[in-house]
């Protein structure tokens, strides 16, 4: 979607894969959630002009023939930012890209003056859609959120959203936030209980960690969430070891799109009305694993069990009211109890520098906790690749340093690679980890105090 010199218009800026498109043609609209033979994401509409893109002109076409690279006027009220336009009611989507980075840098933004408010909401729908990777969405603190792959596109996305899109208005800016995870490290010894306010509904329930192979995989979309239950449950049963009987019985995944990578699995056994409360219990698990208890940031990688449920046989005494919230402090105890941890993203960095100004690049990595990887000299160059793993969390301001530190000959770039464990217990004071949660938790307004297990155990 490319912005055009009329407020909040957009060019449909592609390719023309077969036959040709003309002005005035009927064609079928195609999101990228169509699925072929449903009516959900598609649209039957007219192309109002064909225009050809040459730089900085546009000009108009009465049509175009395949092989071209094209602009259409009057499609972008109905895609996003990608989509298939297409004249034949049998066509399959051409497939999404993939990007191989993730969101996981995050700014606030709000206006200067109070009455630009709607300018910087047009602005931000304007931005979400010009640039595929970008994500603007509203915080549940009322924070407008701009969701990066690094500092580098932030910086280039702000930049678009002040001058092109919002004509100068003034515009405040947070410092930049990371994304962390949560997760645990070990298996409940016993049944967490959840008891409800009336005292007639129990939930026992405990957790384990998934591994990181399953997550990779649910990040990828390997595990396939629409796909039939008993092939899936083989999927599970044969990739990762999983009891068939269990993998039939997955309630939910968790919150999409950070929180995906988390399961809920009934392996109940005779439990009298337990389907007709099945809703309230995957409400309240897609709400745990959205917010984690440690520090309000999204769970990954944690199986939650429900092992027995005790329910009142008058439906009117198992309500949602009544089960969601001791589900809820049931799954937070579990993950109290089951060794928490917090992941943190890391960049994977490569690092193009001459080899006399290699100790420079070592030095940088060494202060901010990166872990060199490989070194590799290129034959007949003078010049070194250093490949590294580096914290997100340590990566504002590092190409400056790193060009301070050899003198501008070093050239880094750093993609998005995957979550790691920190360091440390996060109920250890002097760790890594405790430290993280800590400067999470001052920034959404949490008590300083971690949350004990005490607090969320019901005790029978």
């Amino acid at each position: 979607m490319v912005p055009t010199s009329e407020k909040g218009r957009f060019y449909a800026f592609g390719r023309v894969f077969s036959g040709t498109i003309a002005t005035g043609q009927e064609v079928r609209i195609q999101g990228p959630d169509y699925i072929p033979g449903s009516k959900k994401d598609l649209f039957v509409k007219k192309i109002q002009r064909t225009v050809l893109m040459m730089g900085r002109y546009v000009e108009q076409m009465a049509d175009c023939p395949c092989g071209n690279i094209i602009g259409l006027v009057g499609v972008d009220a109905y895609l996003l930012k990608a989509g298939t336009i297409t004249t034949f009611p049998t066509a399959h989507n051409i497939v999404s890209m993939k990007y191989s980075v993730s969101p996981v840098v995050r700014v606030a933004v709000e206006c200067t003056n109070a009455s630009d408010l709607p300018k910087l909401m047009e602005g931000l729908k304007r931005l979400a859609k010009s640039d595929p990777l970008v994500q603007c969405f509203t915080a549940p603190t009322g924070e407008h959120i701009i969701a990066g792959a690094g500092e580098l596109h932030l910086e280039i996305c702000l930049k678009d959203l002040k001058e092109d899109f919002m004509k100068g208005a003034p515009v405040k800016m947070s410092e930049p936030v990371v994304s962390f995870c949560e997760t645990v490290t070990g298996t409940n010894e016993k049944d967490v209980i959840g008891k409800s306010p009336n005292k007639h509904n129990r939930c026992y329930m405990t957790c384990e960690p998934l591994g990181d192979d399953f997550c990779k995989e649910m990040d990828s979309g390997d595990i396939d969430l629409t796909c039939e239950v008993k092939l899936r449950a083989r999927y599970l049963a044969d990739n990762h070891g999983w009891d068939v009987t269990e993998a039939r019985q997955i309630w939910s995944f968790g919150c999409p799109p950070d929180a995906l990578a988390n399961c809920l699995v009934n392996c109940t056994k005779g439990v009298s009305y337990l389907l007709e409360v099945k809703d309230s219990f995957v409400g309240a698990f897609i709400q745990a694993s959205a917010e984690g208890i440690l520090c309000h940031e999204a769970m990954r990688g944690i199986k939650f069990m429900i092992n027995d449920v005790t329910l009142h046989a008058d439906a009117i005494h198992r309500g949602a009211g009544q089960l969601m919230p001791p589900i809820k402090r049931a799954m937070f105890g579990c993950q109290i109890d089951a060794g928490p941890a917090i992941m943190e993203p890391m960049y994977q960095c490569s690092i193009t520098v001459p080899s006399g100004a290699v100790s420079g690049v070592f030095t940088t990595l060494n202060a901010r906790r990166g872990t060199v990887e490989n070194k590799e000299d290129r034959a007949g160059t003078p010049l070194s690749v250093i490949t590294a793993f580096l914290p997100v969390l340590e990566s504002f301001g590092f190409t400056q340093v790193l060009r301070q530190n050899t003198s501008g000959q070093a050239f880094p770039q750093l993609i998005f690679s995957h979550w790691q464990m920190c360091n440390g217990d996060p109920y250890d004071e002097s760790s890594q980890a405790n430290k993280i949660c800590a400067l999470v938790r001052k920034r959404k307004g949490l008590k300083d105090e971690m949350p004990i297990f005490a607090d969320y155990y019901d005790k029978v």
